[in-house]
């Protein structure tokens, strides 16, 4: 994989051309086109995928002492979120506090009420409350961490994944999480909801719904000394999977391109369109520490 080196890294581009130091590689906009959207200013930031549009809401948790927590696009219509997005770092990495107790489940106040996920969406359903972005990542402080237990940070997830396969990819992605592997880790997280052969339809009652994605993934940004590498996951929802399936992780290790052919979205957008296209392009499996 031909290997692209930033010298002056900017999350926002100023102009629409530039020139890379050293190479002379030109750079072309590839910014990321939200006019409608509430916080749009957010929306350039490189861990965040291309908005969909229409009746979606871009929700942004910030923290009064650290700053943005992470980022979401909620589907107001299907009523669920469509990913959520984070960035890992020296700066909002420590472990100052322990896990929230049951008392920080909380449905979304910058959600409308009729828009909103509930606990009794989730109460006998049979589906864990599953966390995109997680709650082991957010150790920071009390609000960072409390933040992650918010209904629209969740989709549900039969406990066969939730517990054991998501769990063991989450903690891959910790474990990229140390200052002499990146500099910063830019994650998306999420489940299938756009397309109706991605997704279960189900009912907890007669007045609300959850949707069940068929599919969950991983997409991960790496940046380090100006050089970025991807990674993504890609694996069915299922309630049960054999041993082979549960054996390693690697097996659902996919390009960013790849996933963006299965899930129709467009991750990282906000990069330089040369840079995003080579990150993107090929994963590098034995750079990952598998």
């Amino acid at each position: 994989m031909k290997k692209i080196i930033i010298l002056s890294f900017v999350a926002v581009l100023i102009s629409s051309c530039a020139k890379v130091p050293d190479n002379d590689i030109e750079i072309v906009e590839n910014k990321n086109y939200t006019p409608t959207v509430e916080n749009s200013d957010y929306a350039t930031r490189i861990e965040c995928p291309k908005i969909k549009g229409g009746n979606n809401l871009l929700i942004v948790k910030k923290d009064s002492e650290y700053g943005v927590n992470y980022m979401l696009e909620w589907d107001c219509d299907k009523k669920a979120q469509r990913w959520t997005a984070y960035q890992m770092h020296k700066g909002n990495s420590a472990s100052n506090v322990s896990r929230s107790g049951d008392d920080a489940w909380h449905e979304d106040e910058d959600i409308p009420a009729e828009y909103r996920s509930t606990y009794e969406d989730y109460r006998y359903s049979g589906f864990d409350r599953g966390h995109l972005c997680p709650s082991a990542d957010r150790l920071q402080s009390k609000e960072m961490n409390r933040q992650t237990f918010c209904y629209s940070n969740m989709h549900p997830q039969y406990n066969a994944l939730n517990a054991f396969i998501w769990a063991d990819m989450e903690n891959k992605v910790r474990s990229w999480n140390r200052n002499d592997f990146r500099d910063t880790l830019y994650v998306v997280k999420g489940g299938t909801i756009d397309n109706e052969s991605q997704i279960f339809d189900f009912k907890t009652h007669d007045d609300y719904g959850l949707i069940i994605p068929k599919y969950f993934f991983m997409a991960v940004l790496c940046l380090k000394d100006g050089k970025y590498k991807a990674l993504g996951f890609w694996i069915e929802h299922k309630s049960s999977y054999s041993d082979s399936e549960q054996k390693s992780i690697k097996q659902y290790a996919v390009s960013i391109d790849q996933l963006e052919t299965f899930t129709g979205l467009d991750f990282f957008c906000n990069l330089d369109k040369t840079v995003q296209e080579a990150a993107e392009k090929e994963t590098i499996i034995s750079e990952w520490g598998f």
